[in-house]
């Protein structure tokens, strides 16, 4: 009895253990579909979600020191980037990189190959002469015009020579900013003023540039049409300087 007590236990128990083995996959799968819709740990979404605003946020608005390696882009100011006032040695320092950095010499050579192709002055006449006469003219314009605007008037009027990117909405409203920087200024406290040292120090410095011209051509026209070239170029500088941060993001991929 003892025996055979024992066998139909463990005949039993064999039958109960092979019971559940058959019902554990089963628990298993329903286990793992009861867990299937739960969301990722709090923590691994914290983690993943900053480093791709990062990564994508990461060049936004951001200038360089130069503009395809070559250009100056000193006095630019990244997007959002508050900076103290300039001082009038930093003033100094900065038309005079402006104005005597080596790319101001290459610069100067295609403005004169301009003049002389047009014969913007013909006193000068033509020939390797009359280019010579042609870029030491437009030199010293370029100079005069750096130091008027830059230092000059800046320091005078406490205003800051700086460009300050906007960096965000559409094209045609950071258009409209940036070319607009040429009336419009920031003072060294920090407001907006009208831009004295672009206008006024645009015209002083056409004015300056009439001693050294030929008398014929120191007549008001001659002076406006430099006064306008000058304020001209500066607003399309200022737009170039807007949009640089996204050429060089999306297409030299900040390899500079």
């Amino acid at each position: 009895m003892a025996s055979a007590s024992l066998c139909i236990s463990m005949m039993g128990f064999a039958t109960a253990r092979a019971q559940d083995a058959n019902n554990a996959p089963q628990a298993t799968l329903v286990a793992a579909a009861d867990h299937s819709d739960l969301p990722d740990a709090p923590g691994q979404q914290s983690a993943s979600a900053p480093a791709q605003t990062s990564n994508n946020n990461q060049y936004e608005g951001k200038q360089t020191k130069r503009i395809l390696g070559i250009v100056p882009n000193f006095r630019s100011v990244s997007v959002d980037v508050k900076l103290p006032p300039m001082s009038v040695k930093d003033k100094f320092i900065g038309a005079t990189e402006d104005s005597f950095d080596y790319s101001s010499f290459i610069f100067v050579a295609g403005l004169a190959g301009v003049d002389l192709a047009e014969n913007s002055y013909p006193q000068f006449h033509q020939g390797a002469a009359g280019y010579a006469r042609y870029y030491w003219h437009d030199f010293a314009d370029q100079t005069d015009e750096n130091y008027m605007v830059e230092f000059f008037l800046p320091s005078a009027l406490h205003q800051d020579p700086r460009y300050y990117t906007l960096g965000h909405g559409g094209f045609v409203k950071r258009l409209g900013y940036s070319f607009s920087r040429i009336i419009i200024t920031r003072d060294d406290d920090g407001k907006n003023n009208f831009n004295y040292s672009e206008i006024i120090g645009a015209g002083a410095a056409s004015g300056v540039s009439s001693l050294y011209y030929p008398t014929a051509d120191r007549d008001w026209t001659k002076v406006g049409q430099r006064w306008a070239t000058s304020v001209g170029l500066d607003g399309m500088t200022f737009i170039v300087k807007e949009f640089w941060p996204d050429i060089n993001s999306k297409i030299f991929h900040q390899k500079n």
